[in-house]
Parts: structure tokens; sequence; C-alpha cells
């Protein structure tokens, strides 16, 4: 009975594993099935679909409250118009505002740039952070690659610009 009962374990563990390797070799397939070199090569992927970033937090700047309204419009517009360059660069892969009620949290950047002193050198060429209307947080950050086909795709889906 002892003997019997072993022989079915064997048994067990031998198909559990055989069916796992299975498994694992189909799942390989599926996802091998589905890469695409050269998309995975434009977007600066690695093996894994990932790359680095650096995110940008943008936060209220200490001449926020000394800039008058019609300037800060006109600084605003230059802003969105060095968003739209970098973007189109391919070093800007990801921006957008933050709600936040208190005004300290401003917005976010996420930059297309290995290292922080690159995504720096990106944030000084913007209007409102050379006002200081905006200072700028950077934290290093490994991302999905398909982030830099947001530029691409957010056309598609935009009504209206700025």
């Amino acid at each position: 009975m002892k003997l019997h009962a072993l022989a079915l374990l064997a048994v067990g563990i031998f198909a559990g594993n055989a069916f796992a390797q299975k498994s694992m070799s189909e799942t390989a397939q599926v996802a091998a099935s589905k890469f695409d070199a050269a998309l995975a090569k434009r977007v600066g992927a690695d093996e894994h679909g990932m790359r680095k970033y650096v995110l940008a937090i943008l936060k209220t700047g200490p001449n926020d409250a000394k800039v008058a309204p019609d300037e800060q419009k006109e600084i605003f517009k230059g802003h969105f118009a060095n968003m739209k360059r970098l973007a189109d660069e391919g070093k800007l892969a990801v921006a957008g505002p933050f709600n936040d009620p208190a005004r300290v949290y401003r917005g976010l950047f996420i930059f297309a740039v290995p290292t922080v002193e690159e995504a720096k050198a990106l944030a000084e060429t913007d209007p409102a952070v050379k006002a200081g209307i905006l200072v700028v947080e950077y934290i290093p950050w490994f991302g999905s690659a398909s982030l830099m086909l947001s530029s691409e795709f957010h056309e598609k889906v935009q009504e209206k610009s700025f």
C-alpha cells in the first residue's frame, strides 16, 4: 500500500513538472509571437520591455505669487509649447497637471532620459521653471517603454489643443 501511494505521488510530481514545463514553454511562445523587435528598438525597450526615465514633479515655485496674471498667461503659453517640442523630440514621454487644491504639486513630466542631469537640463528650458513659477523635484524611474507611444496616440484622441 505504501509503495502504491509513493508510486502515485511520484507520477503526480512528474506529471505536474511536465505540465509546468509545457505551460512555461507555451507562455514563452505566446510572448515571442507578440514581440515586435522594431517597435521595441524604436521605444528604447530592454529585453523586458522597460527603459529608464526620470520623473520630474513640478511644484509651485517662489515666484508664483509675484508674477502678474497676464505675464503668467504668456509664460504658460511657452510652457505648453516647450512640452510639445520636448514630446516631438522624444524627450518627454508623458506630462500632465495634478489636481492639488493647495497648489503645492502642480504637475508631472516623465522625461525619456536615463539621468537626473539630463532631465534637469530639459526642465530648465521650460519658461515657467526659468521664471521661478515652478520648481522641479527629480526621481529616477524604470517603467514600460510603451510610454514612448503616448504622444503618438494622444494626438488621435485630442479634439482640442491648449
